[in-house]
């Protein structure tokens, strides 16, 4: 078997969670011997060499409305829902802000605006007269899966857009070869870690807010987005000496420093799952993630959760988080239910239902 791995142009310029989806279940699937090959939206490919297209990011429907409409290769769709619209409405500043709370489809505007702009593609111009709700229902008819990363994201789906099927979950994992328990590590207890691009969705600001000046010391693990300059020149300059900004750390580098800390924390507006979460955890640090999401499929109780948007419950989550014991029953699940090698054999399985049916 011949799968097309199909995402945005900014795959690698950008990295994010998605990323690491995409190459670790590609790897896997190499080991399941399936033949499979990374393709940037933007590219060309030769559809006839692949027995199945795999995109990601439903929520970039003018990528996948570019290829769909070139062939009849069947194709699945892993959709990675993101929800903005909490993040743009109580927390985007300026005018950026002021107009995408002032329009029906803040989506279908930022898309558009980043084409005018030529800070992205737009490489289906029909996503112009459809709009960003009709393009993605185009999509979902004609898409033989849909591979949601949750039951919760399976269920937001279902709930926003006519489907011709049931969705196939395949949840996401991590790499049990680097992040991992080592009992010789000492934990800081004051030590917090947070890894996640630096920008608005993640909230980065509200957790410098939240711990400035407390005994806890706070990494912040990542690069800022490149559209979010000015949020992280916000973040350098709200941080007190307790804050340290670590930059961009590779899996190595962040596994150890995650096997030092006692607390991961992700106050995002929005997380599909947080994989940093599910990583750190496998390491040993006790969890603290936000309420906005899907995360609690993941999660559960063995979390310590917060309102993105109240200081005080950050902080107190953080607190809580860092003066309790570590939840082995949550360690277990993730190295039972929750790694790259087990989804891309839910993959494969989806897969080879898509092409008997």
């Amino acid at each position: 078997m011949k799968v097309a791995f199909i995402s945005r142009p900014t795959l690698y310029t950008v990295p994010g969670g998605d990323t690491v989806q995409i190459e670790e279940t590609a790897r896997h699937l190499q080991e399941l011997n399936v033949k499979t090959r990374i393709f940037l939206s933007h590219e060309n490919i030769n559809y006839k060499e692949f027995d199945l297209l795999h995109f990601f990011n439903l929520t970039r429907p003018a990528d996948i409305l570019h290829h769909i409409n070139k062939t009849k290769v069947p194709f699945v769709i892993s959709p990675i829902l993101v929800d903005y619209t909490e993040y743009d409405i109580r927390q985007r500043r300026g005018f950026s802000g002021l107009m995408l709370r002032s329009v029906p489809s803040p989506e279908y505007t930022k898309a558009v605006g980043r084409w005018l702009l030529r800070k992205d593609r737009l490489p289906a111009k029909e996503y112009l007269w459809k709009g960003h709700r009709h393009a993605i229902s185009a999509i979902l008819q004609k898409a033989n899966l849909l591979l949601p990363n949750s039951v919760q994201e399976s269920r937001q789906l279902q709930s926003s857009y006519p489907l011709s099927r049931k969705p196939f979950v395949i949840p996401n994992g991590i790499n049990e070869t680097l992040f991992y328990r080592d009992s010789s590590v000492q934990k800081g207890q004051a030590l917090v870690v947070c890894a996640a691009r630096i920008e608005g969705l993640k909230n980065q600001l509200n957790l410098i807010k939240a711990l400035n000046n407390t005994p806890f010391t706070l990494v912040l693990v990542g690069q800022p987005a490149p559209n979010q300059q000015r949020y992280y020149r916000q973040c350098r300059a709200l941080a007190k000496r307790n804050i340290i900004f670590a930059g961009p750390l590779d899996h190595p580098q962040l596994a150890n420093l995650l096997r030092k800390a006692k607390v991961h924390v992700l106050p995002s507006w929005f997380e599909t799952c947080g994989l940093s979460s599910l990583e750190a955890a496998a390491t040993g640090c006790n969890i603290v993630a936000t309420e906005k999401g899907f995360a609690t499929e993941y999660l559960g109780t063995h979390a310590f959760y917060c309102d993105p948007g109240n200081i005080d419950s950050i902080y107190n989550a953080v607190s809580n988080a860092a003066n309790s014991d570590y939840s082995n029953e949550l360690h277990d699940k993730i190295v039972t239910q929750f790694t790259w090698r087990q989804a891309a054999r839910k993959t494969l399985e989806a897969y080879a239902s898509c092409l008997n049916n």
